[in-house]
């Protein structure tokens, strides 16, 4: 039985590993931590929860932590870093939700996220946690970043192009639309029902935090640097990437869709969370919501030489909380679908 803490239990993140981890038959959940909510039962804030879960929020220092098998960060961006040293110290698996530890290069993550970051040293440690590319050392992980929402699904959609080496990797397109809750759980203007919905929006036109995470993770399926445009857009929904990718087919290769379809469906074929759909199908965000699948679908646009992969997923749940519990079962040897066999929810 792994005993699993969770720092910043509150938010959209926090509250979604809590609700997955609760049906984890090898997990027993041991505190959760809140600044703000400290001694406050957990269902009282999380209605949802009551009946499951029998916890209040402790205060984050709490040595709880230090007695647990693996600890989560569901915490802000430049949070996590100081205080992951002391749990690794103390013999503790940290799985890291946040983008401390995903960039491995330090002043092109300091650039991004506007700070001095605290313990560089550990970030060469740290393993990616995408399961579909990194399982062999997510099995040893002391030190995991979980991928963003955005990386998780952009990056399983070019993954096999580029292990393949069938496209020009120096156009490639992201375009991509968010549910509001990838956002997080704050109090923001443009975030208000009246703002967000009825409306769609792109930001992050100039460049967006998961643009050089996404890029780390694409230069190292194609073993050289590549170049992508990727445009976020907000949608007037809770959750759910759709995320259309665009690839022009590299100069010389011949393909087919049927070639196209069986590469994709060979190189996920033993992949539990990934599901590339039949030829002619095409993913929408509600055949996912709720679960921890990322449903893939690949067109080849014969006129202008350009494959088309569309990428869907929750991302609370492989974007997130379910793709950090999916590496923490391969950590502590359980299959990777123990806690995570939920069916998307429908409508």
């Amino acid at each position: 039985m792994i005993k699993a803490g969770i720092i910043g239990g509150t938010g959209y993140t926090g509250v979604e590993l809590l609700r997955l981890l609760a049906g984890h038959d090898q997990v027993e959940i041991t505190v959760v931590t809140s600044r703000e909510l400290a001694g406050t039962p957990i269902y009282k804030h999380f209605p949802n929860l009551r009946g499951h879960i029998d916890l209040a929020f402790s205060a984050p220092d709490t040595p709880l932590l230090a007695e647990c098998d693996v600890v989560f960060y569901a915490t802000p961006h430049a949070v996590a870093m100081h205080t992951v040293p002391a749990l690794l110290e103390q013999g503790v698996r940290v799985i890291d939700l946040s983008a401390d530890f995903r960039i491995q290069d330090i002043a092109l993550w300091e650039q991004w996220y506007k700070t001095t970051h605290a313990c560089p040293d550990l970030v060469a440690k740290a393993v990616y946690g995408l399961p579909e590319v990194n399982r062999a050392a997510i099995a040893d992980a002391q030190l995991l970043a979980v991928p963003g929402c955005y990386p998780t699904a952009i990056q399983l959609g070019f993954l096999p192009l580029l292990e393949n080496d069938l496209i020009d990797r120096q156009h490639l397109i992201a375009d991509a639309k968010s549910g509001v809750s990838g956002a997080g759980r704050k109090a923001a203007e443009e975030f208000l029902l009246c703002e967000a919905s009825e409306s769609i929006r792109a930001y992050g036109v100039s460049g967006h935090r998961h643009h050089p995470e996404i890029c780390q993770g694409l230069m190292r399926a194609a073993g050289a640097p590549v170049k992508l445009t990727f445009i976020p857009h907000l949608t007037p929904m809770i959750r759910g990437i759709l995320a259309t990718l665009y690839a022009p087919v590299k100069p010389g290769a011949e393909v087919t869709a049927e070639q196209l379809q069986s590469i994709f469906e060979a190189r996920y074929a033993t992949e539990p969370f990934v599901d590339v759909l039949p030829a002619g199908e095409l993913p929408a965000t509600r055949m996912v919501k709720g679960s921890n699948k990322c449903a893939i679908s690949v067109s080849y646009i014969e006129d202008t030489d350009t494959i088309v992969v569309l990428s869907a997923e929750d991302n609370l749940v492989k974007g997130a909380a379910g793709q950090a519990i999916q590496s923490m079962n391969i950590m502590f040897g359980y299959a990777e679908k123990t806690g995570l066999q939920v069916i998307a929810l429908s409508p």
